[in-house]
């Protein structure tokens, strides 16, 4: 099977890991929403072998993650399910951090907002829900690509597009989930890190 490959993904890994490494608890578990390639599953836990990380995504791209997983090594250093937001059940264990990169403006905004309320079921106390993509703020964009983006995606389907900040605050509020942090990285995208309160 040739493997997919993300050059997004490849280029936004370290800055996300960097950005991320000090909020992983030693021996964190990570469930990762939308993993697509496993380039981020892969990447974080070369650099961090004590993390326990599942990589999750919808039906047509396990057996993919399954063969990236494999050929990490033996064992895998990461898991793989079969998750997709609002159909698939969540897995039944706890988690330090749910991570998803690039997913919620891909995801319809039911979607988006299943992911919240599922984190703030999946988390242990404590835990963080960290969204890694580009945002906008009160229908404001921070950067002329990121509007364009946005109109792409509704173009293509109107279900997509970049999402509100203010919006997702308040659904993680909603959920006891706010927002402590907020992390601009390169080419106008943004950490965005839930804590369950």
């Amino acid at each position: 099977m040739s493997r997919s490959f993300s050059p997004a993904a490849e280029r936004n890994q370290r800055p996300i890991f960097d950005a991320i490494d000090s909020l992983l608890p030693p021996q964190a578990r990570v469930i990762e929403i939308g993993a697509g390639t496993g380039q981020h599953a892969e990447g974080f836990t070369r650099r961090r072998s004590d993390l326990h990380w599942l990589a999750t995504d919808r039906p047509d791209r396990i057996q993919e993650l399954e063969a990236v997983a494999a050929s990490t090594g033996s064992p895998p250093r990461f898991g793989v399910a079969r998750l997709a937001i609002g159909q698939d059940p969540w897995p039944d264990e706890s988690f330090d951090i749910v991570y998803t990169a690039n997913t919620l403006h891909i995801m319809p905004w039911p979607c988006s907002a299943q992911l919240i309320a599922g984190a703030a079921e999946a988390l242990s106390n404590k835990g963080l829900l960290i969204c890694y993509g580009p945002f906008k703020e009160g229908d404001r964009h921070n950067a002329d690509s990121n509007r364009s983006f946005d109109e792409s995606l509704r173009r293509r389907d109107p279900a997509m597009g970049l999402r509100d900040l203010i919006e997702l605050r308040a659904l993680g509020q909603a959920a006891s989930l706010p927002v402590v942090g907020e992390i601009d990285l390169p080419a106008n995208n943004r950490l965005i890190i839930f804590k369950k309160s």
